[in-house]
């Protein structure tokens, strides 16, 4: 199987964004998943995810929600961009849904199926794309952060899976707890995968004394259940 991978430049609020697009030769229309960051923004590991996802079938975009010119080298570096988009939760979800247009205007995905996957402070993207009503089908966050926009939110209509480290100090219990109030109250089609003695970032090998290959296979297994159950 050959897989296609290149930059992709969409426009949207603060933009012009540079994500990364990845996908199998062929035209036919497939489901298409949007991919999230971390904090870090789009580096290899989320490109290596989209490869991952391509070799399945899927056209899988990285998003890029700082903007095209704004690539961190350092944590100290990304955390003022990762702080002024949690400040500013509209405008979040509103480059999330650019990047998500961006993934549904390809000719070769199907814009009636489609999902989001997101890593740490992009588990917060992805779930407030679904939180902002947009037409997705299906979320996936993995040791995602899990607040809520002050504001509230609208309609959900995405299914979402919650794969979560359960040591994780970015998500406490009381956190998971509050987040299963909101989607229990909201009506969502919601499950929660919590991994014992695991805590945040557990699927990146670059994150020492957190990454678990136990919990990473886990969660990608899960995950891949997930999608498998939302498109058949």
């Amino acid at each position: 199987m050959t897989i296609e991978a290149r930059a992709h430049v969409w426009e949207g609020p603060g933009g012009p964004f540079e994500g990364h697009l990845a996908f199998a030769a062929g035209r036919e229309p497939r489901p298409g998943i949007l991919i999230a960051p971390t904090i870090m923004g789009v580096t290899d590991l989320e490109r290596g995810i989209a490869a991952r996802l391509a070799e399945r079938g899927y056209v899988a975009l990285v998003a890029d929600v700082y903007g095209q010119a704004r690539h961190p080298a350092t944590m100290d570096e990304a955390r003022p961009l990762m702080d002024a988009l949690n400040a500013d939760r509209p405008l979040l979800a509103a480059r999330m849904a650019a990047a998500f247009d961006a993934l549904r205007q390809r000719g070769n995905v199907d814009p009636a199926r489609t999902a989001a996957f997101g890593y740490c402070f992009g588990g917060k993207c992805v779930l407030d794309l679904a939180r902002a009503g947009e037409p997705v089908t299906g979320v996936v966050t993995f040791h995602g952060l899990l607040d809520p926009p002050p504001a509230g939110h609208g309609e959900i209509s995405a299914r979402l899976l919650v794969l979560h480290g359960w040591d994780d100090p970015l998500a406490t219990p009381d956190q998971v707890e509050a987040f299963a109030r909101e989607m229990t109250a909201a009506r969502v089609d919601w499950q929660l995968h919590a991994y014992g003695h695991t805590v945040h970032a557990f699927t990146n090998p670059n994150r020492e004394g957190m990454y678990s290959p136990v919990a990473e296979a886990r969660s990608w297994r899960a995950a891949m259940n997930f999608l498998d159950e939302l498109f058949g």
